[in-house]
């Protein structure tokens, strides 16, 4: 059994759609929460809406834990003492503890339609959208019967308090909910299926959840959970409820919360263009948290020794696709250049230009061009696009039309034409040999500047105006290839009109 002072998180999203980057930033700060206390993490799935659930965004959700590296202490595929952690396999749960708290009184039939409680708060000179309004909390048995009768079917509210609901909050500070103005609430429906607002908080009572931090959104929900914790307490279930901490929003552009429905929410987005996990991680905790005022790059397990919930700002967080680029290119950097090349391979393989394991020639030019790229890269699709042209023969060779359209016009002729006769007499097909006769040639022969020298030479060669830098891509490229391409540039050139 689990220590019961040991802090106890959980993760519990529901497998719908894919997985948005607020839900990831929830899931990394409990994920350090748990591990800067020297907790546990329990990942659990709440699939219990039939209708929208599905195995592709299950699986979806534990690839991305994956990816990511946030490991889990319980839940599936790990197991552990207080499974199942599917919500669709704990029905008999939900059934034992909703029969107990109606046995106890906390929970009552409600047999009130909408249409009856609008009526009611009309009647009453009450605002008629006000919601439920605990009529029903002491129907007598008669009442009931007759309700039934008539084919009505209840639900099953719980009985609130009749006091305020305070809490602390660890972000927020202290939290009031005045008596009165959270009414009585659903937890089941007539035929005893549970509903989001009892298996949520049952799930935390019976796992031991001792902290609960999630996102702002629900922070109205929390008078109704805490409410049911001690009702829960009451029958025997659990020891009352746990330590709340409310995120702020990951919001977009205009200050709107970032929906499922924006393409930047969309966390595989940032996997296909190459965002490394550390460097995204890193800044999803920037959303909401800093490690020291004056620094943005961390490691995770900077992270961790360093985390505390409580220095979460409760100011919403402008999710920023410029600085989240900025951080990711700092730990590209950051990487041994083996291992930066080790994970290009993927985007190589997805240009079409290495296919499954690269061969031992394919290895040793990756090897050879990475620390070339790996300084301009903002993410691996980068540095695979810029090392295309390394990689392809010259039936895969293409030139971008934007980048011929700038640089390979007819004013591009007489350069790569001195370009190839000055490159022609060099005997050591070296990056410092090849920048001696290009300068040569270009530079001191025609009296170019740098730009309109080595632009045409480097889209001619790489087909990009964005590339390696271009001696060291050249001598890679080897002679050959070299002199090959800079001809077909220069017979595009001339064929300008």
């Amino acid at each position: 059994m689990s220590s019961p002072s040991q802090v106890r998180v959980r993760f519990c999203p529901s497998p719908t759609g894919t997985p948005h980057v607020g839900l990831i930033r929830t899931a990394l700060f409990n994920w350090a929460h748990a591990r800067h206390h020297g907790g546990a993490f329990v990942f659990r799935i709440e699939d219990t809406d039939a209708a929208r659930d599905s195995v592709e965004s299950y699986n979806a959700l534990l690839d991305a834990l994956r990816w990511l590296g946030l490991d889990w202490d319980e839940g599936p595929g790990v197991g552990g003492e207080h499974g199942p952690y599917r919500q669709s396999e704990r029905h008999d749960l939900y059934r034992d503890a909703l029969g107990r708290l109606t046995q106890a009184g906390e929970v009552y039939e409600s047999y009130s339609s909408a249409e009856e409680i609008e009526a009611r708060h009309r009647a009453a000179g009450r605002d008629p959208k006000l919601g439920y309004d605990n009529a029903d909390r002491d129907l007598t048995d008669e009442q009931k019967a007759a309700f039934r009768a008539e084919g009505r079917k209840p639900v099953y509210r719980l009985r609130m308090p009749d006091r305020d609901v305070t809490f602390s909050d660890l972000i927020r500070g202290d939290v009031t909910f005045k008596a009165g103005t959270v009414p009585d609430f659903v937890l089941a429906r007539g035929d005893g299926s549970p509903l989001y607002p009892l298996t949520n908080p049952l799930d935390d009572a019976l796992m031991g959840i001792t902290h609960v931090l999630r996102g702002e959104d629900l922070l109205s929900s929390t008078p109704r959970q805490i409410a049911l914790f001690e009702a829960f307490q009451r029958v025997g279930i659990g020891t009352g409820a746990p330590t709340y901490a409310h995120l702020p929003l990951v919001t977009g552009e205009g200050a709107r919360k970032l929906s499922k429905r924006d393409p930047e929410s969309n966390l595989f987005h940032y996997r296909d263009r190459g965002f490394l996990p550390e460097g995204l991680l890193n800044y999803l905790a920037l959303l909401g948290w800093s490690i020291a005022e004056d620094r943005d790059v961390f490691s995770l397990d900077e992270m961790v020794a360093a985390f505390d919930v409580s220095r979460v700002s409760s100011n919403a967080a402008r999710f920023d696709l410029k600085k989240a680029e900025a951080i990711n290119s700092a730990h590209m950097r950051l990487l041994p250049v083996d291992d930066f090349a080790a994970r290009v391979v993927p985007y190589l393989q997805a240009e079409g230009v290495i296919d499954g394991t690269p061969t031992e020639a394919q290895a040793e030019l990756l090897a050879a061009a990475a620390p070339l790229v790996q300084e301009r890269s903002v993410v691996l699709s980068d540095a695979a696009r810029m090392l295309r042209f390394l990689f392809v023969d010259e039936d895969g060779f293409a030139i971008d039309d934007d980048a011929a359209a700038k640089n390979l016009g007819a004013d591009a002729a007489p350069v790569l034409d001195a370009a190839m006769t000055g490159l022609t007499s060099i005997d050591d097909w070296s990056a410092p040999a090849i920048e001696e006769s290009l300068k040569a040639s270009l530079v001191d022969g025609l009296g170019l500047k740098p730009r309109k020298a080595f632009g045409p030479v480097r889209v001619a060669v790489s087909g990009r105006t964005v590339s390696p830098p271009l001696y060291e891509s050249m001598e890679l490229l080897g002679r050959e290839r070299s002199m090959r391409r800079l001809g077909a540039g220069l017979e595009r050139a001339r064929g300008v009109v």
